[in-house]
């Protein structure tokens, strides 16, 4: 009987280590902590879109280290949608993703162009494709931001050329995909209405972050901010005055958050610039840089809550009670001298002051 014969074959691998890459070392190239440090330095709050924004961040750099790898390269969807009331940051946060993705390479220039209906839809035929292509030129190789974008549709009206500008975004926004970023922005309800008339424009965005209104405490540090940013600060009482200013104009109409806190701070300084001009002779780096309740009070706001009550040195001449105070004294009346039974005597010092009506 033959017997059998076993060849064992061995074979000789030698396997080479895995590739390695130093994750921080990347983000040191791409820039990553220090594009996401600036929209934490340039924005107060927002919690959540800086978060969104972290993750989408994180999605494209993941991307970027797979292809590192050799593994498959996979292009996620960058278009967006950004809503909110004005003044909520929309504009910041654009600037600061085409930063970051030109940082990454999903970008060739990494600027932001920002546009609206206007500048994009034209009255007569033949004139929308001319504008709408020429907006496109402009900002290939960045971010298109289209503020209020609901305005491009108009359904109601047969003559209206919105429908074209639309078209064309919609065939730059799958034919570029690799060299432009639209982003729609504008209030929330009206643009849930128009992704919902464009189905094809909705399929293509592919994230949508909602930017939530600013609270009390959070406009109050980006006013101070802005005053520190402008070598001005509040004196203590104007601390109290502001604040309450603040309550007023978040509920008058087309109150624009950072947008409308930007506005009171520069009027705050014009109105500093005007007492001290008219006030002395001589400059002071306090008269300079102290932004009084006098500077805040003068607003139109004010006019109907405030009253003036005289003050003196023994007490308060208040009748009724509610009635508290939210500074002090801002200015005052020379000493005068009365007669008194033969004697010669000071008269009282009497201080105007505003006080806030039922003020809590």
């Amino acid at each position: 009987m033959q017997k059998k014969k076993w060849i064992v074959l061995t074979l000789d691998v030698s396997l080479k280590d895995p590739k390695k890459i130093n994750i921080q070392e990347l983000k040191k190239t791409y820039k990553i902590n220090e594009s996401l440090q600036k929209l934490d330095e340039d924005l107060i709050g927002l919690s959540s879109v800086k978060k969104r924004i972290q993750e989408i961040t994180a999605i494209l750099f993941m991307d970027k280290v797979r292809q590192d790898f050799g593994l498959s390269k996979y292009y996620p969807g960058l278009h967006m949608s950004f809503t909110g009331s004005p003044g909520t940051g929309k504009s910041t946060v654009a600037s600061r993703m085409a930063e970051l993705l030109q940082n990454l390479g999903y970008l060739t220039r990494g600027h932001l162009i920002v546009a609206s209906r206007d500048d994009l839809v034209a009255q007569f035929v033949g004139q929308t494709a001319p504008k709408t292509k020429d907006v496109l030129e402009k900002s290939m190789g960045g971010v298109l931001l289209i503020d209020e974008a609901y305005y491009l549709y108009k359904p109601n009206n047969e003559k209206d050329y919105g429908g074209e500008a639309i078209e064309m975004l919609l065939q730059v926004m799958e034919n570029k995909r690799t060299d432009l970023v639209l982003i729609f922005a504008g209030y929330s309800e009206p643009m849930k209405m128009f992704y919902r008339s464009n189905p094809g424009l909705s399929s293509r965005v592919a994230h949508h972050i909602d930017f939530p209104d600013y609270s009390r405490e959070e406009l109050s540090i980006i006013a101070k901010k802005l005053f520190q940013e402008r070598q001005y600060e509040l004196s203590f009482y104007a601390e109290e005055v502001f604040l309450k200013y603040l309550d007023l104009r978040c509920q008058l109409p087309l109150f624009a958050n950072a947008r409308s806190i930007k506005n009171i701070v520069n009027r705050a300084c014009f109105r500093l610039a005007s007492r001290v001009m008219g006030e002395t002779g001589i400059f002071t780096y306090k008269s300079l840089i102290h932004i009084t309740p006098y500077d805040l009070i003068l607003s139109t706001l004010f006019l109907k809550g405030l009253k003036t009550i005289p003050m003196t040195k023994i007490g308060f001449n208040i009748t009724n009670m509610d009635t508290k105070i939210i500074f002090q004294v801002l200015e005052y009346e020379k000493l005068n001298y009365i007669n008194i039974s033969g004697n010669l005597m000071r008269a009282p010092k009497v201080f105007p002051t505003f006080v806030w009506k039922n003020f809590s």
